[in-house]
């Protein structure tokens, strides 16, 4: 038999996860990865009323996941921090987490597209396409700034992005962009938003879908944000400076940007390997 306090968990979660599908528009994948954390947080955890505030103690829950690999205990944790975050703002609850101590997972270099990719993609697609690419790699946007793009946000050579945090950047507009930009609003005639269907804001797992469809019909597995990760990679290897990359990611701190440091340190490393004349010696003989 449950005792009260499960069975409220239990409801709490059951709500948190058709709001994750409802409201928030999460994939799949990324819907059964919460429900699977969730759901083995439940029956892990303890979960108790205490002087007016809720108290989740995941030490039991973190001894059981305590053999897996870091990126996945925090992956798990970041899914209970969310849900934490909803029963507070939509519920009004007061819950103090147990045993919450971070988990430091190494940050993994990014995969960026070989240009030669992103060049077919964009001389072999619709005009639609072609412009939804065109604004991820060419502004190096992420999904959910693209799909909140207005048409008062554009403004001849500069588009003005609404980032994380609310923080505001305005961006120079490729010629080339700009072009496809007044195509495509001249024949679709969007109402408000850049990008609509049925007069609605397109939600940023639709736009996901379409790139993931669009690379996938050339055999290549791509993301948005491998986009994003490859606008930053090759204006390094260009010459650009990080500052300037990391105004134009929109990112909070130079920290962020500074991993595509790392990959423009791989990339000579690979060339070295590749042209030092001891190599080209060994390898003639």
């Amino acid at each position: 038999m449950h005792s009260p306090k499960r069975t409220v968990l239990e409801e709490k979660i059951e709500d948190f996860l058709v709001y994750l599908i409802d409201n928030r528009g999460y994939t799949q994948a990324t819907f059964e990865t919460y429900a699977l954390s969730l759901q083995q947080m439940k029956r892990e955890c303890e979960f108790y009323e205490a002087e007016g505030k809720w108290i989740l103690d995941l030490t039991p829950f973190r001894m059981r996941i305590a053999s897996l690999n870091k990126k996945s205990i925090a992956t798990k944790l970041s899914a209970i921090h969310s849900f934490v975050r909803y029963l507070e703002d939509q519920h009004r609850m007061s819950i103090k987490l147990s045993a919450d101590e971070l988990v430091k997972v190494p940050q993994t270099l990014p995969k960026p597209i070989e240009e030669n990719y992103i060049l077919e993609v964009l001389n072999d697609s619709s005009s639609f396409e072609r412009l939804l690419v065109m604004m991820l790699y060419g502004l190096g946007l992420r999904i959910s700034e693209l799909s909140q793009v207005k048409l008062e946000d554009i403004d001849q050579e500069w588009v003005q992005i609404h980032g994380k945090g609310e923080k505001v950047r305005q961006l120079p507009i490729l010629p080339i962009l700009q072009s496809l930009l007044d195509d495509y609003i001249r024949s679709e005639q969007p109402k408000k938003y850049l990008f609509e269907k049925n007069e609605e804001r397109m939600k940023a797992s639709q736009l996901r879908y379409i790139i993931n469809k669009i690379f996938k019909s050339k055999g290549i597995k791509v993301t948005p944000h491998q986009l994003r990760h490859s606008f930053a990679t090759h204006l390094l290897e260009e010459g650009a400076r990080i500052s300037d990359i990391s105004e134009l990611l929109g990112h909070r701190s130079m920290a962020s940007t500074q991993i595509y440091t790392k990959l423009g340190n791989q990339k000579k490393l690979k060339e070295y390997l590749s042209s030092h004349p001891l190599v080209l010696r060994t390898k003639d003989e």
